[in-house]
């Protein structure tokens, strides 16, 4: 049976919902911050609950910004200060950690590079605080935050997990923020969705490249991995072509049993009918906006400002 490609925790519950199933073990939360910014949380609290949605225990909280796209720098301003907030929840609660970042991704394909660029915009202070102390660093960025790009296999010959394994180890962080692109089933989330979550992560489970995962089982240490889907795959642009088209047609007197009689499939029958007709080329084509290189840099400003945000000293606790 073909499976519906999403690396988002909402999404897999969505589709439960959609087929009218309740899922014991998965709570969901949801907060409106802002008309434009809406906060899920999905929390896997059982073994059943994970093996039902088909991800570990644990949560997995979406930021969902509907101008995410728009060139409001205001507005990525307060997704930023979002995104802090909900990375402060997950962070060890005191005062002094060390953070090492993984970008992950390949930097010379853009809708893979956004782990590489996130790096690039962000505050690195252990070589400094390891040098002259903490004090030099000022009021920013306090915290001790090294980064890494491992690249991805086909360009080292190495697992990502292997080298960040191996720099864990040489470098004895408390925590590992994994930052990286995602695949997701609905094209509205594309570059407008920001999935955190304590479970690590998959590098390039959601195109079908299954890799060993960064998390706390393998590193010893927690992951906290952030992602942002780039891409969809061709069933999914042709499931929403085919339910926009078949809404339309319901309205039409001629056409309307045809309509109806689609629609009283579910999503899996539809993306089996959908594999089913699309050819062997195009059933693993994967599908990115055309102004995915923007969006790319504007998001990862965004998340690289979030993730500074949420590693300065905090003045309350330092008074404490």
């Amino acid at each position: 049976m073909f499976q519906v490609r999403t690396d988002l925790a909402l999404e897999a519950r969505e589709k439960f919902e959609e087929d009218n199933v309740e899922i014991k073990g998965v709570r969901l939360d949801e907060e409106q911050v802002t008309p434009e910014i809406h906060i899920s949380s999905v929390m896997i609290e059982t073994e059943n609950g994970a093996k039902v949605m088909g991800r570990p225990k644990g949560s997995y909280v979406t930021l969902e910004a509907s101008n995410m796209m728009e060139e409001d720098e205001g507005y990525h301003r307060e997704i930023s200060v979002q995104l802090s907030r909900i990375l402060k929840r997950l962070l060890p609660d005191k005062q002094d950690f060390t953070t090492l970042v993984a970008g992950l991704g390949n930097r010379a394909v853009t809708p893979d590079s956004l782990g590489p660029r996130v790096v690039d915009n962000l505050c690195i202070t252990r070589h400094i605080i390891n040098e002259f102390g903490k004090y030099v660093i000022g009021d920013n960025c306090q915290k001790s935050v090294s980064s890494i790009v491992p690249g991805v296999m086909a360009q080292t010959g190495i697992e990502s997990m292997e080298i960040v394994r191996g720099i864990v180890k040489e470098t004895k962080p408390d925590v590992i923020i994994a930052v990286d692109a995602l695949a997701a089933r609905s094209t509205r989330r594309l570059n407008r969705t920001i999935q955190v979550t304590d479970t690590g992560i998959n590098p390039g489970s959601g195109v079908g490249n299954h890799r060993h995962g960064l998390n706390g089982e393998s590193m010893g240490i927690p992951v906290i991995a952030i992602g942002v889907p780039t891409v969809v795959d061709a069933a999914t642009i042709v499931i929403d072509t085919m339910n926009n088209l078949l809404e339309a047609m319901c309205h039409a007197k001629q056409l309307r049993q045809l309509g109806h009689s689609y629609d009283e499939l579910d999503l899996v029958e539809k993306y089996d009918l959908v594999h089913e007709l699309l050819t062997p080329q195009l059933n693993t084509l994967f599908v990115t906006p055309k102004d995915v290189d923007e969006a790319v840099k504007r998001l990862s400003f965004t998340i690289s400002e979030g993730i500074n945000m949420a590693l300065q000293k905090d003045e309350k606790k330092e008074e404490e």
